[in-house]
């Protein structure tokens, strides 16, 4: 039994294989290579590379462009092994292949085919596919062209895609928006690509993205309004934030506020003007709170003063007599009413004082008004100055009538029947110092005594409460017929001395001044 064995590999098979081999060589000889190329090559002439001038001068040699299956190269290799130019280009970091291919991932038949015939365009871009991001420059807002047709290479590079006139630009948006270009071009020159990148950011731009939020009537600024003569996106980002950057001439103050605007300013208005002083170490209050700033700013912010003369002197009722701290007295609610608390002073003001308009004391101003009340109340001094100017020993802020002294404060203490004595009776012509505290100076030594208590004093035998009722507490003679005629029976001094102590008399109890007479030697009782 004979093995098996495929029918591809009999004699007979190899055999038409061959065959058919050299009819295919033989077919592709005759045809000139046509057998298996696509088309004709591109016959345009150009600069020399490799030898030829077109890819057509190669003159079928397939293997100058194509590489076989067994080697490590490329396509694109060998087209740089002729296109030396595009060597050049890829080592210069400006050039159009460089920036488009550094990566080296793009094959050059991207763009560049052949095989469409001896006349066709070596370079065929679909500008949706072209990396044209990689040049700096996006076509996202460049899809297609107002009569709603796309784009085409051509319709910016009509002088070749590797040159690019920004004139191209100007042209184009001209019959866009003729006006706005005019003026776009007159504000920020004609290098259109110094800013624009394709994206068309400024085209519908929202500013609020940025630090530099437009608001109120900024809103209706035009760009170069802020952006002055910027010609680059560097040059529109250095645009300064400062308000008087741009309003620097708007400025009714003439410098004289500072330079900071949106201290009091906002963007809606520049009136109405609006400061919270609160911020400062001044807050507004009461009448202030209307004043125009100027009133008070007039040299500017930076400086002013905030001592109430410094803007009220011109105001002050007292000519200066008060002081110059306003403040003590008066509030920022109003010049009246006036108050202050003159608790905080050395003198307290109570009972009348209270009620008294300051400019009564203070005839000289504040400082150094004397608190004595002989100063103030000299005019109003019944006694003419007879009791001295210490008014307060006898007076209080209460009322002038209604006077007490508190004779316990001195050395002479009113007891008994001298409470009641007035104070001129003692303090003869109104004089206080001085005034003798011994009974006689007051109380003459009556006829009665006789002179017999000579160098005695009063308060040996009487006290304070009464004259009568004195009591003698020396020796009596015995002229009574008794040892002690003292109290003799019960009588009292003038029983017996009627008239002075220098004589006596029994008749006024007894018949006789004889004490012998009658019983007892008593004389006779009437």
């Amino acid at each position: 039994m004979n093995a098996s064995r495929l029918g591809c590999l009999s004699p007979l098979a190899l055999i038409s294989a061959l065959i058919t081999l050299v009819i295919l060589v033989v077919a592709e000889i005759i045809s000139g290579n046509s057998l298996f190329n696509p088309g004709e090559l591109n016959a345009q002439a150009g600069s020399l590379y490799g030898g030829v001038k077109s890819h057509a001068g190669t003159s079928d040699a397939c293997g100058q462009c194509h590489v076989p299956f067994w080697t490590d190269q490329t396509m694109s290799d060998l087209c740089l092994d002729c296109h030396v130019n595009v060597q050049q280009e890829m080592v210069d970091p400006t050039s159009m292949h460089r920036i488009l291919f550094q990566d080296n991932t793009q094959p050059c038949q991207n763009c560049h085919t052949e095989h469409h015939g001896p006349e066709a365009s070596l370079t065929i871009m679909d500008t949706q596919d072209f990396p044209h991001d990689k040049t700096g420059y996006s076509l996202s807002g460049h899809q297609d062209r107002t009569d709603g047709l796309p784009f085409t290479c051509m319709d910016c590079h009509p002088e070749g895609i590797i040159r690019f006139d920004q004139q191209t630009c100007t042209d184009c948006h001209l019959l866009v928006d003729q006006d706005f270009t005019k003026v776009h071009n007159q504000d920020f020159g004609e290098t259109c690509l110094s800013c624009h990148d394709g994206v068309d950011r400024y085209g519908d731009f929202n500013h609020d993205q940025l630090t530099f939020e437009l608001t109120g009537e900024h809103l209706v600024v035009s760009c170069s309004g802020c952006h002055p003569g910027a010609r680059t996106v560097s040059d529109l980002q250095s645009a300064p934030t400062e308000c008087a950057a741009c309003h620097l001439s708007d400025d009714a103050h003439d410098g004289k506020f500072g330079l900071d605007c949106g201290t009091c300013h906002t963007p809606s208005g520049w009136v109405p003007a609006d400061f919270d002083h609160s911020l400062a170490d001044f807050a507004l209050v009461g009448k202030h709170v209307d004043v125009p700033c100027e009133s008070c700013h007039t040299e500017g912010f930076q400086g002013t003063p905030t001592e109430c003369a410094a803007c009220h002197l011109a105001d002050d009722a007292h000519d200066g007599r008060f002081g110059l701290e306003c403040g003590t007295c008066h509030t920022p609610s109003g010049w009246v009413p006036a108050e202050f608390d003159h608790s905080l002073a050395d003198f307290d003001l109570v009972g009348k004082h209270v009620d008294v308009p300051c400019e009564n004391c203070h005839t000289e101003g504040f400082q150094g008004t004397p608190k004595d009340c002989y100063s103030c109340h000299q005019q109003d001094d019944e006694h003419n100055g007879a009791y001295g100017t210490a008014c307060e020993a006898c007076h209080n802020p209460y009322a002038w009538k209604d006077a007490s002294f508190d004779h316990n404060l001195v050395s002479f203490r009113l007891t008994g029947a001298h409470v009641n004595v007035r104070c001129t009776d003692c303090h003869i012509g109104g004089v206080f110092a001085g005034t003798p505290a011994w009974c006689a100076a007051c109380h003459v030594d009556p006829v009665f005594h006789a002179g017999l208590f000579a160098g005695m004093g009063c308060n040996d035998c009487h006290n304070t409460s009464t004259w009568s009722g004195g009591s003698f507490n020396l020796a009596h003679p015995a002229a009574c017929g008794e040892k002690d005629c003292i109290n003799h029976e019960g009588a009292s001094c003038r029983e017996c001395h009627t008239t002075s102590l220098s004589a006596a008399t029994c008749l006024s109890c007894h018949d006789s001044n004889n004490p012998g007479d009658g019983e007892g030697g008593g004389g006779g009782d009437d």
